[in-house]
């Protein structure tokens, strides 16, 4: 039995509808209120002062008929988990695979991504994040447009089945991240309002902002983050866009979200990691509360991917602006931030703050090539594959598996995916519909790309063809691509070197003319020639693992064009 109760100092009386007749609920203070018991898998739903409109419970725990139906009494506790044996990973020696579940497999569902978890283990992968999976109006959508967001989303598989997937990934030795937005609310569905102030003045780059420094709204989102690593058995959450939190109370709610995530961990026996995605570039995110700061275990490093984009790719354009040169890639690598102070263009302002070598480690900045933003915010939502060389592909591999950093794959990446995954919604109200489409032509146009092409988000093609194909990884170039990640995952996990964290002992020499550049990393190099011919390095050691033509002589090695190589010096 689940005795309700709901957050609405807004109304003056509330009913409950459920098993055909309405009962009132009884303030309980601070505006509260609370109703009678419900048994589980009964159908209810809120009637708010005089109207006649039935409203989903803001936390309901399932949504069976979507963000509009009413809501269904779900017992936490009545799944048989399997995964008492799990001790948990923390960002030790971490390589995360980020995936949408609606489009890693054919069959779009938990269920169905369970049976290619056994190719994430053969790549060597440990932490699997899969985007945000809480209720969102239509069928198929990205997922930050929740606005349930303590259920999970039925098209999916809806909450059993995401307990399935997130026990299925720890019998393999995996690790689950999950992707939850707290920084606003989808645009169909959010009923919020109506029960209170979850959301207040202002507005960010996706909508009205939440209202964190009202106590109730503090709670409504704290609470929801241990509910999915307590009850669901989740490990770590990738907090989006935690930039557009407005807060100005005297304890930050990431600095409170971290210490009750300390509290519950000590709780329940196994790391639990929180992992900020940031464009601040301010260490306060992963400073411990105690010392002022956020209190993060990590935060996403978007200079670290647009250094490595930007140089392998050669796309300036945009927020791209300042990153072409290997100058830049050289002080990612060893500072984490490119931007720490400095002059941004594309910001038209100095952006940043640096870091101190001595205070922050590597893996607590997690870095990629790709991911579900730089693909999918692309007018067609082009992979790498499309916009630069096999070569620079392979050498922009070597470099992010051999970084100091916590590399981070994009679902398909590892053999090179063909399939384009560009932005896709299906919101059912035509108005709304006609808005994103348009919306998205003028977001691109800004930053340049050719709009020409670009698919309407509402067309099911968007969603249907970002797909993953998954007969292209048993052949051809995507095997060797395939092949080369999971040599140099393996080598990482292996070398403790390669995954030294200590960005006081990483050091990058390089020729921004002749474009080249080597990475110290321990008892290893990483040699990296960008340009057009060969390019000879004085250095004497013994060829781990190379892409394109490499040659060694006696106290040298030769690199061909567009290739990379990771060398034991002697």
């Amino acid at each position: 039995m689940s005795e309700l109760r709901v957050w609405a100092p807004d109304v003056s009386t509330i009913r409950v509808r459920a098993g055909g007749s309405d009962t009132s609920l009884e303030p309980a203070g601070d505006g509260w209120w609370s109703g009678p018991e419900l048994s589980p898998g009964v159908d209810y739903a809120f009637l708010l002062d005089d109207s006649t409109e039935p409203v989903p419970d803001p936390a309901s725990r399932w949504q069976p008929d979507g963000v509009h139906g009413r809501s269904r009494v779900y017992d936490q506790a009545a799944y048989a988990w399997n995964d008492s044996a799990w001790t948990g990973r923390d960002l030790t020696a971490a390589v995360i695979y980020e995936l949408h579940v609606a489009t890693f497999t054919p069959g779009a569902t938990f269920d169905s991504a369970i049976e290619r978890l056994g190719h994430l283990v053969e790549l060597g992968i440990t932490h699997v994040e899969v985007l945000p999976v809480n209720a969102v109006n239509g069928i198929w959508n990205w997922g930050y447009d929740g606005v349930d967001w303590y259920a999970v989303h039925e098209p999916l598989g809806g909450p059993d089945a995401f307990k399935r997937f997130v026990d299925a990934a720890h019998y393999v030795g995996l690790a689950v991240v999950l992707d939850a937005v707290y920084n606003h609310l989808g645009p169909s569905g959010n009923y919020l309002p109506r029960f209170g102030p979850y959301l207040k003045p202002g507005r960010n780059t996706w909508g009205d902002l939440v209202n964190v420094e009202e106590p109730a709204v503090r709670r409504f989102i704290i609470d929801n983050a241990l509910m999915w690593l307590r009850d669901f058995h989740v490990d770590a959450l990738r907090l989006d866009a935690v930039h557009a939190l407005v807060d100005d109370s005297p304890v930050h709610i990431l600095a409170q979200l971290s210490q009750e995530v300390a509290e519950l961990e000590q709780q329940v026996g196994r790391p639990l990691t929180l992992i900020a995605e940031s464009d601040l570039n301010d260490p306060v995110m992963i400073t411990p509360v105690a010392k002022g700061g956020r209190g993060m275990d990590a935060q996403w490093d978007d200079d670290v991917h647009h250094a490595l984009h930007a140089m392998l790719t050669g796309e300036t354009q945009g927020y791209y602006c300042d990153f072409g040169p290997i100058a830049v890639l050289a002080k990612t690598f060893t500072k984490a931030f490119f931007h720490d102070g400095t002059y941004s263009t594309f910001r038209e302002r100095n952006h940043g703050a640096p870091i101190d070598p001595a205070k922050q480690r590597g893996s607590q900045f997690v870095i990629c090539l790709q991911n579900h933003d730089q693909v999918g915010n692309r007018a067609v939502g082009d992979r790498m594959p499309e916009i630069t060389s096999v070569g620079r592909l392979q050498i922009g591999a070597v470099l992010l598996l051999t970084s100091p950093f916590t590399p981070m794959l994009w679902m398909g990446e590892e053999w090179a995916a063909s399939t384009r995954w560009p932005f896709f919604t299906s919101h059912p109200e035509p108005e709304l519909a006609e808005a994103t489409g348009k919306g998205r032509v003028e977001e691109f146009s800004t930053h340049g790309w050719d709009v020409s092409q670009m698919i309407d988000p509402q067309d099911p093609d968007a969603y249907r063809t970002a797909i993953l194909d998954w007969s292209e990884p048993a052949s051809g170039r995507h095997l060797d691509m395939l092949t080369l990640y999971r040599q140099l995952i393996a080598l990482r996990m292996t070398e403790s070197d390669l995954r030294d964290d200590d960005l006081s002992r990483v050091s990058v020499v390089f020729d921004e003319d002749e474009k080249w550049l080597v990475v110290h990393r321990g008892a290893f190099r990483v040699l990296v020639n960008l340009g057009s011919g060969e390019h000879r390095f004085a250095i004497s050691g013994d060829v781990v693992l190379s892409t394109g033509p490499a040659t060694v002589d006696a106290d040298a090695i030769v690199l061909g064009a567009d290739a990379s190589a990771i060398v034991r010096v002697h």
